[in-house]
């Protein structure tokens, strides 16, 4: 078994300057710690883990609150981005779900001996999240915000804005919403910024054109697809709360023996793969899943080595518009 020695020996410094060198100590120079990191990964050194705990006070284990979230193709980007960055510097990562019903969320974290929690496509409603939010454990949330711990979340106003604006300048005057979870913050920062620029664009918007549905339920989607191509002055344009919501759309608008877009332009939101494997491709709005990730993790094992430094955040990561195939353009 290679040895912290053997390391030393290889790059012709002390056991002491390898020791602080893998452990990122600001007294190392970065050119020996480049020099001491590539030797211990071409000898295939490890540090023990038991040791280094030990000698840390940490378990270098994350915990990962989720309800569903591998489900959704943008929560398992962005988890995905997380547990890479987080094993570059180091930790694991435990996924916690369907916990013990004798232990609270918080509780169960504890004995589980999580240096910090990410928190993610959760019922943020939940007490026990309150509780977790509130205990001793650092704590970043993904998409929600919470005083008091750092939030990730990507600029769903700015996004919103953008696909408003886009559909615009397509001609659209006549757009609809089908909205996500109300109670969501996701959902509130949406559906304020399509009202608000809406009304930057001097275009009033009928009450029957916003839809209160749920997030990836295109059985709902179409549902609520009907409802909107049977008023009496129907949208050109709906937007979906997400992308898989879009498949009930094209569903409910092929069974009206329309077709998309051709007779009515239709927008989603996530800007997930599957959405451009979709023909025509969807007009949708793309989150920086690796971004968002990246950053959460950074955030969280920035709290948990430099608590008393630790400054609480709310970090807004820029979408992207993708144009794709499925807003027409109408008009002059």
């Amino acid at each position: 078994m290679v040895s912290m020695k053997d390391v030393a020996v290889e790059c012709g410094v002390s056991i002491a300057t390898v020791s602080k060198a893998l452990n990122d100590h600001s007294d190392i120079s970065e050119e020996t710690r480049r020099k001491v990191k590539e030797a211990a990964n071409r000898l295939g050194y490890y540090p023990n883990s038991a040791a280094r705990a030990l000698k840390t006070n940490r378990s270098y284990n994350i915990g990962v609150l989720l309800n569903n979230g591998l489900a959704h193709e943008y929560f398992a980007e962005v988890l995905e981005s997380f547990k890479n960055e987080a094993e570059k510097k180091g930790y694991d990562i435990t996924f916690v779900s369907n916990h013990s019903k004798k232990m609270t969320f918080y509780e169960h974290c504890l004995y589980r001996n999580f240096d910090g929690v990410l928190l993610a496509c959760e019922d943020f409603s939940n007490p026990e999240i309150y509780e977790m939010v509130n205990g001793r454990l650092p704590v970043v949330t993904i998409d929600y915000i919470f005083n008091g711990s750092t939030s990730v979340n990507s600029n769903n106003v700015k996004g919103m804005s953008e696909l408003v604006r886009y559909a615009y300048s397509r001609g659209h005057r006549k757009i609809a919403y089908i909205y996500g979870n109300v109670e969501s913050e996701v959902t509130k920062e949406r559906l304020a910024a399509f009202y608000k620029t809406m009304g930057e664009l001097g275009v009033e918007v009928p009450d029957e054109y916003i839809k209160e549905s749920t997030y990836l339920d295109s059985i709902k989607a179409e549902k609520l697809t009907y409802e909107l191509l049977k008023l009496k002055e129907p949208p050109t344009c709906i937007f979906y709360p997400d992308d898989l919501s879009v498949v009930g759309g094209k569903n409910a608008i092929k069974n009206m023996k329309l077709h998309s877009p051709k007779d009515v332009s239709i927008a989603g939101y996530d800007g997930t793969r599957f959405s451009q494997m979709l023909n025509p491709k969807i007009t949708t709005i793309r989150q920086n899943t690796r971004e968002i990730g990246r950053i959460a993790a950074d955030e969280l094992i920035s709290a948990i080595e430099n608590p008393r430094a630790t400054i609480v955040k709310r970090v807004v990561v820029d979408a992207e518009l993708i144009e794709g195939e499925t807003i027409r353009k109408i008009g002059n």
